[in-house]
């Protein structure tokens, strides 16, 4: 059977565990054997689990989840490990072996560690087995995590070149309103762009079992939209939802553009875009933006209003609207200092500074990821 693609599965804290706080035997047992449905249906499943402090308060036996570091590391560890023979156990009943992969933002970082990590989960998924994805919390340091597992399943999505990517949540979808506080609130069934209107329905922190919310979701969702891949936020416990979704069925919130993209973005766009760590902020007029987002242009210092930050050429930039829009990610040609003396001049100015050199985009379109 020919493979219809990669199809990337995040499934949060607050849906993988019980009303106690520790992994739930029977939701895993169902989701193993959705996960198991869509490979044989041609899919290439790739599972993105949360859940490695819950499932380590219980195996070392802890009143609750720990606060300090140290404690909560340890307790990530020994989570892993008890997580991992829970989806061996049922993956292996169903007759599909699964593998674990162990990353921090540091090796996303790391081009060759990204390369790395890509090459090894292709293997896996050539090789009939699922992977299963976390970050590496015994080891992260503050500086270089994801921040939560939806951004992460985020960037594995696009590493895999994922037609799909559903995030499990405890949620049905997004609402225009906090539907706790408002039972009028409504259900946002389809998303095409992440407009200020759209990032403002987006609530606060999730659950006391995880770490993720509605913004971290949207940030995931404008990445997705970004490279053309579908994205859907629904509840998790919904009977059979992801064969359901692979099937096409409308269920929770679908990010999709209006028609679909030609060409996905991919290679060392994306890595820029979404794997680095960006050390400065540019800021461009209405022209420039324009310039980014509809005609698929470089950016010129011209169009740099305001430059923050201290970087080299380069380094990773992030390229904002006036008012705070995240518009583009990429790579400086100029250092932060150069940037001050060189925004809003024209390329033919910037010449007589540069000794012959030739001028250059702030950022050129071919080291730039629009979001």
């Amino acid at each position: 059977m020919k493979s219809k693609g990669a199809f990337v599965v995040k499934i949060g804290s607050s849906t993988l565990v019980d009303r106690h706080g520790t992994p739930d035997r029977p939701f895993i047992t169902d989701l193993c054997q959705q996960l198991v449905a869509l490979k044989r249906d041609g899919w290439q499943p790739v599972l993105v689990s949360s859940g490695a402090a819950a499932a380590g308060v219980e195996r070392l036996g802890l009143p609750k989840r720990p606060t300090d570091i140290e404690t909560l590391q340890a307790c990530c560890a020994a989570g892993q490990a008890s997580l991992m023979e829970i989806y061996a156990e049922e993956l292996s009943k169903l007759h599909v072996a699964c593998g674990q992969i162990l990353i921090t933002r540091k090796d996303i970082v790391d081009r060759k560690s990204y390369l790395n990590v890509r090459n090894t989960m292709e293997r896996l998924l050539e090789l009939g087995v699922i992977p299963i994805v976390n970050e590496n919390d015994t080891v992260s340091v503050s500086e270089f995590t994801f921040g939560d597992n939806d951004m992460l399943g985020a960037i594995v999505a696009t590493i895999v070149y994922a037609k799909r990517y559903v995030i499990l949540s405890d949620v049905v979808g997004l609402y225009d309103q906090n539907p706790a506080t408002h039972p009028e609130a409504h259900l946002i069934p389809q998303v095409s762009q992440i407009t200020p209107e759209i990032a403002a329905m987006a609530g606060g922190a999730g659950s006391a079992v995880g770490t993720g919310g509605m913004k971290s979701k949207l940030k995931a969702a404008r990445v997705m939209l970004a490279c053309g891949i579908e994205m859907v936020i629904c509840e998790g416990r919904r009977p059979h939802v992801l064969t359901e979704i692979a099937q096409g069925k409308a269920i929770g919130t679908r990010f999709a553009k209006d028609e679909p993209a030609s060409n996905h973005e991919r290679g060392r766009k994306l890595w820029i875009g979404l794997a680095g760590i960006p050390h400065g902020t540019l800021i461009v007029d209405a022209g420039a933006q324009k310039a980014l987002t509809e005609q698929g242009s470089s950016l010129l210092p011209v169009g740099v209003v305001k430059s923050e930050g201290t970087y080299g050429p380069g380094d990773i930039v992030d390229i904002q609207s006036l008012d705070g829009t995240l518009l583009a990610r990429g790579l400086a040609r100029y250092s932060s200092a150069q940037m001050e003396k060189f925004r809003a001049l024209h390329l033919d100015v910037i010449a007589r500074f540069l000794d012959g050199q030739e001028p250059a985009p702030a950022v050129h379109r071919d080291e730039m990821l629009v979001f």
